[in-house]
């Protein structure tokens, strides 16, 4: 078939994990309506690995995890570090940590849910949350209107270095005398003349 090499190259780059070789078979199978065989494929992904090897390539074809991904070859580690430092700099607003807290614990919520807890409008929060990969659209509410219900990402999850939300800490264990609002009864009581 001609430009085979092309299609799987454009597979694998657009492609945000490995791809099997299963994966890429099928995939051609099913969009340009061509059977190919597993040496064939082999063939056209070893021709992809030789031409990315060349010196001006920043990137190089690589098997992992049973498939295969474009990754930054080793001598451009450094500068991809910076960037990811660079990146690390943006942090969140209080706002947007309020926000994906509430998320989290209360999760899958709608907006408005959240606009009620916070008493202010969230629609730059949830923006940049969603922008940076650590909530997500889970579905909609089957209240009026089916609104969109949010709830955490794995993104989170990797980032806090959990498995599941039920690792978060409990309420009860961040909750203390400091952070309650209001005045304990003691305090209420009308001191003695």
């Amino acid at each position: 078939m001609e430009n085979l090499e092309e299609y799987i190259e454009a597979l694998i780059f657009a492609s945000e994990q490995s791809l099997e070789l299963y994966d890429i078979k099928q995939v051609v199978r099913e969009a340009l309506e061509y059977e190919m065989s597993n040496e064939e494929a082999l063939q056209a992904l070893d021709r992809i690995a030789q031409k990315y090897e060349q010196d001006y390539f920043a990137i190089q074809l690589v098997e992992i995890n049973n498939g295969y991904q474009f990754l930054t070859k080793s001598k451009y580690h450094k500068i991809i570090n910076y960037l990811q430092a660079h990146k690390a700099k943006k942090k969140l607003s209080q706002s947007a940590l309020e926000t994906l807290a509430i998320i989290s614990y209360r999760q899958p919520i709608t907006k408005l849910e959240i606009e009620h807890i916070r008493g202010v409008n969230c629609d730059y929060s949830i923006q940049k949350l969603l922008e940076k990969d650590l909530i997500a659209i889970i579905g909609k509410s089957e209240s009026v209107g089916k609104p969109l219900l949010y709830g955490t990402s794995a993104l989170l999850m990797d980032y806090f270095g959990i498995k599941s939300v039920a690792d978060l800490p409990k309420l009860k264990d961040i909750v203390n005398e400091s952070n309650t609002i209001g005045q304990n009864e003691d305090e209420n009581a009308i001191p003695e003349p």
